[in-house]
């Protein structure tokens, strides 16, 4: 099982790049297979290109630091 704690701090990394465009995310979940839920906020809340950041920065970020994770997802 993916540590959420892991998870966190790799997202400590990829915030400072989001705040520099008004925007932050959240860790909301890690379910057993691997799928991490986050919630995009601020600028990034809305925002046209947010399954861009999503799938290029985040996910990227946390596959390539975090073995086991399978996708991320945002927050219904």
């Amino acid at each position: 099982m993916i540590d959420k704690k892991s998870v966190e701090e790799v997202l400590e990394l990829i915030r400072p790049a989001l705040q520099a465009d008004g925007g932050d995310v959240q860790l909301v979940d890690v379910s057993e297979d691997g799928v991490v839920e986050v919630e995009l906020q601020g600028a990034c809340k809305g925002c046209p290109m947010s399954q861009l950041t999503l799938a290029n920065s985040v996910e990227r970020v946390l596959k390539d630091r975090i073995p086991g994770i399978s996708k991320v997802v945002p927050a219904l």
